[in-house]
Parts: C-alpha cells; sequence; structure tokens
C-alpha cells in the first residue's frame, strides 16, 4: 500500500508550491513598498521640517485608505476572480509609489500634502492584496497544508525588511530618499506583469496534472473558486449575494470577533516596525541610516524565520490531532507571549541587546502570525473575499493608529519607553483574544437570506 502511496506523489506535479512562492515574492515587494516611507522617513522629516505627530499622520495615511478599501476589495475578489484584480493591484499600488519619489521637488507645504494623497492612494490599490493571498490558498492547498502555505505567503513581509531594508538604506544614503520610491515603484510593476503571465487557477492552470488537482480537491481545497464562466461578472454576482448580509452574519459570529480583535494587535507589532523602528535605531539608538538598515534585518530575519516555522508547528499539530483549533492557537498565542519581550528593550543599553530583544519578539510574532490560515480554514465559500477584507479592515486599523498613538506618545515623553509598552501590551491582548473569545475554529457557515 505504501509503495502505491509513494508511487502516486511522485508523479503529482508540484504546482501550488509554484504558486505560493509567487504570493511570498508579491507579499515581499508589497511590504517593501509599506516600509519604503520607515527609511526615507529620517531624512525626508529633515528636509521637509516635520515633527514627530506630523510623521505619525503621514506614517498612517496609508491605514486609513487600506481599512476603507478592505471590503470593497474583497467584493470586487468575489466578482471577477484573484488573478485580475491582484494583477491590476500591484501595478497601481507600484506606480503611485514611484511617483512618491516626485514629492521631493514640491515646495515643503505641497510636498507633505501630495505625500499624504499618494499613501493614500497605495492604501486603497493595496487593499486586495492579502484577501487575494488567502483565497487563493484556499483554492490551491488541502487542509493541511494551508497553515504552512499562509505562514510562507506572509513571512514575505519580514523578507521585504532582510533584501529591501539593507537596499533602500544604501539607495537613501548614496543617492536620496526620492530614488528609494522610484526604484522600489518601478520593480512592483515588473511584479504585476510577470504575475498576470504566470498566475491561473487550479482548473486552468496549464502545468497542473490530475494527479495534483485530485490531491487537493480532495484535501479540500476549494478548486472552483476561480473557475472561469461564461458570463463571468454576472455568474459571480449571483454566487457573491448579497455582501452586506454576509457582512453582519461575519460580524454576529464570536469566533470572527475573537479573530479579528487578535489581527488588530498582532499588526500593531507589525505597523511598529514597518513605521517607527527605523526611526527608533536613529534617535533613540544613534545609527545613521545605513546602519538603521542594516540593523533591522536582524529582527527581519528572525520574524521570517518564526512565520515559516508557526505554519509547520500549525500544520504538524493538525496531522497529528486532527484539532484545527489546536493547531492554530499554540503558535498564536505562543508567539504573541514571546512578542512582549519587546518591553525588555527600555531596560537594557547596549545595542546588541536592543536588537537581540528585537530579534526574539519578532520571531515570536513570525511564529503567531497564522490569521490568514484562519481566514482560509473559516471563510464561508461564497464570501471569501468579503471575509478576508473584514478580516483584513479591523487588523488594518493597527496601521492608522499605531503610528499616530505612537507619535503622540514621543511628543508627550520624548522617548520610546512608552511606544515599546504599547506595543507589548497589544501582543497581551492578541493572545487573550485566542485563548477566551475566539473559541472552537471551524469554518463560518452563511444562512440565505429570504
Amino acid at each position: 500500500m505504501s509503495a502505491v502511496v509513494s508511487a502516486a506523489d511522485a508523479r503529482r506535479s508540484r504546482v501550488r508550491l509554484f504558486i505560493v512562492t509567487m504570493l511570498f515574492l508579491v507579499t515581499t515587494v508589497n511590504y517593501a513598498d509599506r516600509a519604503t516611507l520607515s527609511i526615507a522617513g529620517p531624512a525626508l522629516s529633515k528636509e521637509l521640517h516635520l515633527d514627530p505627530v506630523a510623521m505619525g499622520w503621514i506614517f498612517s495615511a496609508f491605514g486609513w485608505s487600506y481599512v476603507v478599501a478592505q471590503v470593497p476589495g474583497g467584493w470586487l475578489l468575489d466578482r471577477y476572480g484573484s488573478r485580475l484584480v491582484y494583477a491590476f493591484s500591484i501595478i497601481i499600488w507600484s506606480l503611485f509609489t514611484l511617483m512618491q519619489g516626485w514629492v521631493g521637488f514640491l515646495s515643503a507645504g505641497t510636498a507633505v500634502v501630495a505625500l499624504f494623497a499618494l499613501r493614500l492612494l497605495v492604501g486603497v490599490a493595496e487593499a486586495p492584496s492579502f484577501p487575494a493571498n488567502a483565497r487563493i490558498v484556499a483554492a490551491w492547498f488541502p487542509g493541511n497544508e494551508r497553515g504552512t502555505a499562509s505562514a510562507f505567503f506572509n513571512a514575505g513581509q519580514y523578507f521585504a525588511t532582510v533584501i529591501f531594508a539593507p537596499l533602500m538604506g544604501w539607495i537613501a544614503h548614496s543617492y536620496g530618499w526620492r530614488f528609494v520610491f522610484v526604484v522600489m515603484g518601478a520593480l512592483g510593476i515588473v511584479m504585476g506583469v510577470v504575475w498576470l503571465k504566470t498566475i491561473y487557477g487550479p482548473k486552468e492552470h496549464p502545468s497542473i496534472n490530475e494527479a495534483e488537482f485530485d490531491y487537493i480537491k480532495e484535501g479540500g481545497a476549494l478548486v472552483d473558486l476561480d473557475a472561469p464562466k461564461d458570463d463571468l461578472p454576472r455568474a459571480r454576482a449571483s454566487e457573491a449575494g448579497s455582501g452586506w448580509d454576509h457582512i453582519r452574519q461575519l460580524l454576529s459570529n464570536r469566533m470572527m470577533l475573537g479573530v479579528y480583535l487578535g489581527q488588530y494587535c498582532i499588526n500593531t507589532l507589525t505597523y511598529f516596525f514597518l513605521t517607527w523602528f527605523p526611526v527608533y535605531l536613529v534617535k533613540e539608538r544613534g545609527l545613521s541610516i545605513l546602519q538603521a538598515g542594516f540593523v533591522a534585518t536582524l529582527p527581519a530575519l528572525c520574524g521570517f524565520i518564526g512565520g515559516v516555522l508557526g505554519g509547520i508547528i500549525s500544520d504538524a499539530i493538525l496531522r497529528r490531532t486532527g484539532s484545527l483549533t489546536m493547531a492554530r492557537k499554540i503558535p498564536i498565542v505562543g508567539g504573541m507571549l514571546l512578542s512582549m519581550s519587546i518591553i525588555a528593550c527600555n531596560y537594557v543599553d547596549g545595542q546588541a541587546l536592543v536588537v537581540g530583544f528585537m530579534a526574539l519578539a519578532f520571531f515570536g510574532k513570525g511564529i503567531g502570525a497564522l490569521g490568514w490560515a484562519v481566514v482560509s480554514d473559516t471563510s464561508p465559500k461564497e464570501a471569501g473575499g468579503v471575509s478576508g477584507g473584514l478580516f483584513n479592515t479591523f487588523g488594518n486599523l493597527s496601521s492608522i493608529t499605531t503610528p499616530i498613538v505612537i507619535g503622540y506618545i514621543l511628543a508627550a515623553t520624548g522617548s520610546f519607553n512608552g511606544a515599546l509598552v504599547f506595543v507589548g501590551a497589544n501582543a497581551l491582548v492578541a493572545a487573550f483574544a485566542y485563548l477566551v473569545i475566539v473559541g472552537k475554529i471551524e469554518r463560518v457557515t452563511l444562512k440565505r437570506s429570504s
């Protein structure tokens, strides 16, 4: 019997591995584009004479529009499919990133307004990205591989810093902060074209064989999620049903409310890292922009390792116990408790110790960053995009609150100590949400409206 299984495994294609690699690469570029402002921030704020509160509001600009556009972006995915909506999203957000390099040629007041507006537009354009990631994982991966796949693409947020923080720091140091935006925007446009040429659903991908298709379908993959239809918009619209009714039902589900709260708190750590962390290294710890770009890679690398490891651990627990609830909750709760080590940075002076505690905190955050696996596990088939959009709406409210709250803490105290306590406290609340509020993790079944 084992020989027959081995032979079946051997002839099964591995197209889904290419798909998740593309998700990882696009997510890496996505987060690198979000982080451009944090790398360029110290030089930009000096040139434009911006105080911490003003920088906090500019950092938050992305989040305002990103949050507002989440549910509409999810609805577009449910109506038109992931491939085309995502390709359009990548190219448009990259164009707006590139254009941020031009604001340096404007007068100071006009430059601030233009930069805020362009960050708003980047947020709108990026809104469908993570709901699309979750839909594609749900379509391409069986249940026992979904945690690893979701953790792998989500780890792109850390890999973005590992690869691009030193590069962007060097560009800012050697050529000026404007070129950070130009280079990253151009790279994203290329990525969008590559995406359009290589990504398809399971039913229409030219390289998938029958053995792999049967394997993922029998394992619970939603292979029909983005299958082409004769009248695409009308057919998808009829499946999508009433978006507002779906939202109402999801918001009345206790499990989903706990997941939303947990993701908000988890993303507080993410947005500290994407916005104020390089500024913390420069202003609080005395590093240059170039040094900060390189130093940021160690916590990011630990976050990447933790992210991949968290998915592997989660799927291993699922295979061993058969309990989806245990498989997702154990890494999330454990990782969040470990992330509270960020507070220890307030009690050490040496740069090596600071970086060490930051690395430990982001390793824990990586292990616990399984929210998108939970979305793939729980989203109803007929509203996967809306469910992912709603999840990302709550999660990314922290992209607004985190930079603003930290900006006011800095203005009031002149120190990052309170900011690190704020971030660590959010990790504790995330652990509480999954332990106490979420309950059993299972796929939501929506009731048809009469």
